[in-house]
């Protein structure tokens, strides 16, 4: 039976302060939930069959025409609707031009035994229903260590989606990958590419036990990206913004590699990188 709809017109109303505090990533990991704002996270969302816990609306914000269809799609799913005010979705927007939706949903963690089944072909279980999808025979992965913008890890996230990674590994994060701005970054492709947050040495382990190369890029490599064999079990390691790789990974990693620069500058931004990197290795293994 679906939740009848609740209006929120007062900024003082608790589940406002609530969604408000939900930026911060204490309030986020206490009540185990996170933030997805716009209609096209929210739709991938559900597409994903993320079941979402509330969603709420704002018609005078709504740019488009199929708003109203989404919010039944979500209401049938079971998700709570309350309806804002302008002023009060303003109030709980953190985006700069909002478009009248903003959906709770559940925290996940997968774990590297979750990988496992995914890419043996089996399917997935818990809070995250996945697909059936065939075994993967050469695992294509992004591992990214210590990544401190949730700008870049969301942009990150898009690019391993449009290059068909398999799955990204997540090691020691400095920032949240439930970040609000991790989401609105990733498009909402946070939804449908494999994610795993795991430590180094963990996930060292996990790829030389399934025989998969690891191409760590470093400034100081000889080999440059292009003639590197990227073809085959591959998984693309990238540093942190301000450090690069650590020593780990430098010191544990089967072949560096590096972007040739031409100019003053001695490093790209790290999602630019991980993205020439990543199409190289989609050019290499058409």
């Amino acid at each position: 039976m679906a939740h009848p709809v609740e209006k929120l017109t007062s900024l003082q109303n608790p589940r406002i302060k609530q969604l408000v505090k939900l930026r911060d990533r204490r309030p986020r990991d206490e009540a185990g939930v996170f933030l997805v704002e716009g209609y096209r996270e929210i739709r991938r969302a559900l597409e994903k069959n993320i079941k979402l816990q509330e969603l709420y609306y704002a018609p005078d914000w709504f740019l488009g025409e199929n708003e109203p269809a989404l919010i039944a799609q979500a209401q049938a799913a079971g998700a709570k609707l309350f309806e804002l005010t302008k002023d009060t979705f303003a109030k709980v927007a953190y985006r700069e031009r909002p478009d009248g939706l903003l959906a709770v949903a559940p925290q996940w963690r997968r774990s590297l035994a979750d990988l496992d089944r995914l890419l043996d072909g089996q399917r997935e279980t818990g809070a995250y229903p996945g697909s059936m999808v065939p075994a993967t025979l050469t695992p294509f992965v992004l591992v990214v260590e210590a990544i401190e913008k949730p700008g870049n890890l969301g942009t990150i996230l898009r690019s391993a989606d449009a290059a068909g990674c398999d799955a990204v590994i997540v090691c020691d994060p400095v920032t949240d990958i439930f970040n609000p701005n991790v989401v609105r970054a990733s498009t909402g492709v946070l939804f449908s590419v494999p994610l795993v947050v795991e430590e180094s040495a963990r996930v060292l382990t996990w790829l030389r036990g399934r025989h998969i190369r690891t191409v760590a890029t470093t400034p100081a490599a000889q080999t440059l990206y292009t003639a590197a064999d990227l073809r085959g079990p591959l998984a693309v390691i990238m540093g942190s913004e301000q450090y690069g790789l650590s020593e780990f990974w430098l010191n544990n990693s089967d072949l560096p590699v590096r972007i040739p620069m031409a100019g003053q500058a001695d490093s790209l931004n790290v999602a630019m990188a991980t993205i020439i990197t990543l199409f190289e290795a989609v050019r290499q293994r058409s």
